[in-house]
């Protein structure tokens, strides 16, 4: 992927990671410590259990890292098959004869619309982290 397309891409997957861990993920980290720090003051429970109260104040935090690197493996596939396509049609055109200028704009206007479309859709992946990370913090 051209440098130019690839920085779009990736400052916005950033921008939306950044807002995420922002208004979520610090708030569950924050609730995960002062949950771990209540296990360890609990004196007459044994190291097995307070280590075992720790973990359930780790897993909240530990789904929801989860359901977003999940969420962006899956964006990041997507754009590769897209970019993969835009490839196969590159070397397809290069092999009607077509010449290296024309095939290097053809696909550079074919990535160009695979980033678009895949920043389009952070909205919407956006709305949908936030909805599932504000799910797993109420199960706390």
């Amino acid at each position: 992927m051209a440098e130019a397309h690839q920085a779009r891409v990736t400052k916005a997957v950033e921008d939306m990671v950044e807002s995420l861990e922002r208004e979520h993920i610090r708030k569950m980290q924050a609730r995960m410590f002062q949950c771990s720090a209540q296990c360890c003051e609990r004196s007459t429970d044994t190291m097995t259990q307070v280590h075992q109260c720790i973990e359930r104040c780790h897993t909240p935090l530990a789904q929801a890292q989860g359901t977003v690197t999940a969420e962006l493996e899956k964006f990041q596939d997507r754009l590769t098959r897209c970019t993969m396509h835009c490839s196969d049609k590159a070397r397809d055109l290069f092999d009607t004869g077509a010449k290296e200028p024309a095939v290097r704009a053809m696909m550079e206007q074919c990535v160009g619309s695979c980033v678009d479309d895949h920043i389009n859709l952070l909205p919407s992946m956006t709305r949908k982290l936030q909805d599932n990370l504000t799910s797993i913090a109420q199960s706390q």
